[in-house]
């Protein structure tokens, strides 16, 4: 092939013939052009040889032309999940005032698949990312952020490049558990997801409502009770299941998401099992199919508008040029409503320990 760099006419070296001769992908070659994170010296080196070969350069007075993509991405684990589409579509709603558009990805809670996806759209050239649950190792999101605004909802921690939109969702798993221990319940299952691989320094919204829970019964003097699922109607099905069968039953089950609660009073009807007569039901995300007065469930409102809205607050000011992390705090609510009750044979009433 021969190369024509100098001009700009249909001769042009382009980043897919750099990608045929280097033996890779476009993506693998955008990645080599914008220097991105995790790009082996393997494949950085053959790239290199073959843009030198070609004398391939990037098309930058287009780009100068076009300046902004005016496009954020939003990255999602599923559409299945009610709350995170309730962000979403927030954030689009948010977005409509702007010149900005929303292009929205599901990208499952396998890290690998959840980094191909925001390379993808890092190739597409948005001007900012919002991803909501990342099951993704921190460190790398963090490289990442230094390339392009970033903001992260849903994940606790302190980051160093990027912004935070988050619950408090250890406060509002003890409102839930003082609630329930009002009522005169000491047998509160709760149910929530095994914490991700790559937690630690920086945990996802379910394990901070795991921390929250466990720490609320212990102040009150009892034991915590933990049955790991998924943030599903299934997942809230199979536990429900699993406590039900025990000889001593729980009379409260406090589920991490209203859509596993759906489950668990599915179980429950399943089984004859009276709701609140017999077990109360909670949830967490005060989701539309809990207002609707068939389900009435009881629950934790964490505003899913509020964050999708903040969100986007948060990345047009790091467009504009802020570089300071910030993080936006929503505050739980605790919204009762039929499905929690005192049991039928209501113990004695919690004393909790004294605190030091």
């Amino acid at each position: 092939m021969t190369a024509h760099s100098g001009n700009l006419g249909a001769d042009r070296v382009t980043i897919q013939d750099v990608a045929a001769a280097a033996g890779v992908s476009v993506s693998a070659v955008s990645k080599v052009l914008r220097e991105a994170y995790g790009v082996s010296p393997q494949m950085r080196a053959r790239v290199t040889a073959a843009i030198e070969q070609l004398g391939y350069r990037p098309h930058n007075g287009a780009r100068a032309m076009r300046g902004r993509s005016y496009t954020v991405g939003v990255v999602l684990v599923e559409l299945t999940s009610p709350f995170q589409t309730e962000v979403a579509t927030a954030i689009s709603d948010a977005l409509e005032a702007t010149p900005y558009e929303d292009i929205i990805v599901t990208a499952g809670v396998d890290p690998r698949r959840q980094r191909r996806r925001i390379e993808a759209l890092l190739d597409r050239q948005v001007d900012g990312l919002m991803v909501i649950a990342p099951w993704l190792d921190v460190s790398w999101l963090e490289e990442v952020a230094k390339t392009i605004p970033v903001v992260a909802i849903a994940l606790h921690g302190t980051p160093r490049h990027f912004d935070t939109v988050v619950d408090d969702d250890r406060l509002g798993a003890r409102l839930m558990v003082d609630h329930l221990v009002g009522l005169g319940h000491r047998r509160i299952v709760h149910t929530s997801m095994a914490p991700a691989k790559t937690e630690g320094a920086f945990v996802l919204s379910h394990t901070a409502r795991r921390q929250g829970y466990e720490l609320a019964m212990r102040d009150h003097g009892l034991t915590p009770d933990v049955i790991e699922t998924w943030y599903s109607e299934e997942g809230g099905h199979r536990a429900a299941q699993e406590a039900f069968a025990r000889a001593d039953r729980p009379t409260a089950i406090f589920a991490g998401a209203d859509i596993a609660a759906l489950g668990v009073l599915r179980a429950a009807e399943e089984q004859g099992i009276l709701v609140p007569e017999d077990v109360t039901v909670a949830g967490y995300d005060n989701i539309y199919t809990s207002t609707i007065n068939r389900v009435a469930l009881t629950t934790i409102d964490q505003s899913g508008q509020r964050t999708g809205a903040e969100s986007v607050r948060l990345l047009l000011e790091r467009i504009e040029g802020r570089t300071e992390p910030e993080q936006f705090v929503v505050a739980p609510r605790l919204v009762i409503r039929r499905t929690s009750g005192r049991p039928l044979r209501a113990p004695a009433p919690v004393v909790p320990p004294a605190r030091a």
